[in-house]
């Protein structure tokens, strides 16, 4: 199955053709595809009504600096204030977390949006890409934060998707431009990158992304298309059941894998449920690298469809909605 990007604020009629495609399983939002609420709630239903099957809808909405959706929309802090408070007061800064996730997924929600991949739960060690979207460093700390985040969201009817699997946060390369070469061992990474990820699957996470990071210690190939994380460590050795992404394949640290359908092929043979086509320019390619696989299980989604269905107008009547607000306005919040 392939989760697509579009080009604009509107479905152009080859993104449409795209839909009919039976590999096509969801579309991906981003900034280019937004111009107001109104926009993007017909945006959305313009995607449903277009397509022959069920689609599931998505966008990165974690807050500071990777916002999608802006104008209208309350300006959620980056996950590391939420780490900065924690050390002087722990079970404040996980119930701030809490209401965050909620906020962040109540108002992706009203648009008919059905998922925000969230939360971001690699360690914040300094590498380039994941910055201020870690919560900290320390996996204790991270693991705890985990669990409040998928509880959060899961109370706005959302879903959760935890990322980067097995941990993006240690290394210092940025994905998107670079290979990023982890070489710790695996006895380490359990210890450390692997435990918030633990602790999110047994918060009830229905969804995991993987990161496009190689561990040698562990296997030659990067995690995303690695059959030895995605089988043997991820689903038998951390029981998980629930549905696997890869990052999107247009990052450079993905064409390891070869052109677009080898590394499409690359991560379902792995075990990856769905691939990210986040770039409109590989969808093409993508999908008729999959014309000979059949239709995609479009049921195996399920759980990750939006589960409340209000619209604006009635988060804005929800008094949760306001508290949230006013408890995530203060100084140390502020989002320039």
């Amino acid at each position: 199955m392939l989760v697509i990007g579009i080009a604009g604020k509107e479905l152009a009629a080859d993104e449409r053709e795209w839909l009919q495609h039976p590999a096509c399983a969801g579309v991906i939002l981003f900034t280019r595809n937004f111009a107001s609420r109104a926009q993007v709630t017909e945006l959305a239903q313009s995607i449903r009504e277009a397509a022959p099957r069920q689609q599931l809808l998505c966008v990165d909405q974690e807050g500071g600096p990777v916002q999608r959706f802006r104008e209208g929309f309350f300006r959620l802090p980056p996950l590391v204030r939420f780490g900065e408070r924690f050390a002087a007061d722990p079970e404040g800064a996980l119930a701030l977390a809490r209401e965050h996730a909620w906020l962040m997924a109540s108002e992706i929600r009203a648009l008919g949006i059905d998922l925000s991949f969230a939360p971001v739960i690699d360690l914040g060690r300094g590498n380039r890409a994941i910055g201020e979207r870690a919560f900290a460093a320390e996996p204790a700390t991270v693991a705890a934060f985990a669990r409040s985040y998928v509880r959060g969201m899961r109370e706005a009817g959302m879903a959760a998707t935890l990322k980067h699997f097995p941990g993006h946060g240690s290394v210092l390369e940025d994905t998107h431009f670079d290979a990023a070469i982890d070489p710790r061992p695996l006895d380490v990474l359990r210890a450390e990158d692997l435990l918030p990820f633990a602790a999110g699957i047994d918060a009830g996470a229905e969804a995991v992304m993987m990161a496009h990071v190689t561990y040698p210690a562990v296997a030659p190939e990067p995690a995303g298309y690695s059959p030895r994380w995605l089988r043997d460590i991820l689903r038998d050795d951390m029981g998980f059941r629930g549905v696997v992404f890869s990052d999107d394949i247009g990052m450079a640290a993905a064409d390891t894998a070869g052109g677009v359908p080898a590394r499409v092929a690359a991560h379902l043979d792995a075990g990856c449920d769905v691939v990210l086509v986040c770039a409109p320019k590989l969808v093409r390619e993508a999908l008729d690298s999959l014309d000979d696989r059949g239709p995609a299980d479009t049921a195996r989604l399920t759980p990750l469809m939006g589960a409340d269905s209000r619209d604006w107008h009635g988060l804005a009547a929800d008094s949760r909605y306001d508290s949230a607000r006013a408890a995530l306005s203060g100084p140390d919040f502020r989002v320039a």
